[in-house]
């Protein structure tokens, strides 16, 4: 049954002609863009080729992919292939990451070798190669190995008549150093009051106020001597120190007597100033001579030396010269 003329079905038809007339709609084609991607033949041509050329790249690197991985090496296994550095595979080698930048803020450091740190025994530190070599750090060794030789404690017996005593106080406590270098039994305490007997004395001080020889100081049996490192540097040779009393008594047996030693010490004393004078004497001497023979030459040289001319106006065998310098004129008789 078909309604017309109903008014329901004439507002339909309304409506549907209003949206039909609201729905978008494809716009014409552009005859002018259309006409602008058009290829020509030439452009489909070289399109074709370019195709083919990549086709065939890809064809040749595949066919060398699967030769090198078909040869088997000397294990009978594939060979590894090489892991381009880009690549994101989980298998690729991890390349070391660059250290950390120290903060500036934590302030300055200097790092140090300790394996190859020298004992300098002035607490700092020495450069390698600078002031040390092999030969010195050996020779340092054996002057420590020396010293620590002196330094070994002796026992110490529970019985108290065992052990030795201070000659001077009776003290058990006595410097064991002073007993096995020097042999003499002392404490320390009265090693600092009677510093006229027990102070230490240089090598220096042994051969200038005593007199006494490098030969003798250096015979360990004459006069025993401890052995110290150097206070100047620690590469010279060890530093002697000998006991006072012990020098005493040898310079007072090898000269006789303490006065014996004192005009001794004079005589040299006036003989080395006596040599220092006469040494003086001497310089000044050759100072004066030379002064004079500078001075005599100096006046030598300042002399005129008349360099006279040929002999002029000859009448009755007498002529005249005269100095080219000076004009000095004196007469000759010519023969």
């Amino acid at each position: 049954m078909q309604l017309t003329g109903h008014p329901y079905t004439a507002s339909k038809d309304r409506n549907v002609h209003i949206m039909e007339e609201q729905r978008p709609s494809t716009p014409p084609a552009n005859p002018s863009r259309s006409t602008e991607f058009q290829l020509t033949p030439e452009k489909i041509k070289q399109i074709e080729i370019n195709r083919l050329r990549a086709k065939a790249k890809q064809r040749q690197r595949e066919q060398a992919s699967s030769s090198a991985s078909s040869v088997l090496n000397a294990n009978n296994k594939r060979p590894l292939g090489v892991v381009p550095a880009v690549s994101t595979s989980p298998t690729v080698p991890k390349t070391t990451p660059a250290p950390l930048k120290r903060d500036s803020r934590l302030g300055k450091y200097f790092e140090y070798d300790l394996s190859k740190m020298v004992n300098s025994k002035g607490g700092f530190l020495v450069e390698d190669g600078k002031e040390f070599d092999e030969d010195s750090r050996v020779k340092e060794r054996e002057r420590e190995r020396q010293r620590a030789m002196q330094n070994v404690e002796p026992p110490v017996f529970l019985d108290p008549e065992r052990n030795p005593k201070c000659k001077e106080c009776q003290s058990i406590d006595i410097d064991n150093t002073f007993k096995k270098i020097f042999g003499c039994l002392v404490c320390n305490k009265c090693k600092d009051d009677f510093p006229e007997k027990y102070s230490l004395l240089t090598k220096t001080e042994c051969k200038e106020d005593y007199l006494l020889t490098d030969s003798e100081l250096r015979d360990h049996d004459l006069l025993p001597h401890l052995l110290k490192a150097n206070p100047h540097k620690s590469t010279f040779a060890n530093m002697m120190l000998f006991l006072r009393f012990q020098v005493e008594e040898f310079a007072w047996k090898k000269w006789g007597s303490s006065e014996a030693l004192d005009a001794e010490w004079e005589r040299r004393t006036a003989e080395k100033k006596k040599k220092k004078n006469k040494k003086f004497e001497e310089s000044l001497k050759d100072l004066r001579r030379r002064t004079r023979e500078g001075v005599w030459q100096r006046r030598k040289d300042k002399e005129h030396k008349h360099v006279f001319s040929v002999v002029e106006g000859i009448a009755d065998g007498g002529g005249q010269q005269v100095c080219h310098e000076c004009g000095f004129t004196i007469d000759v008789e010519v023969f």
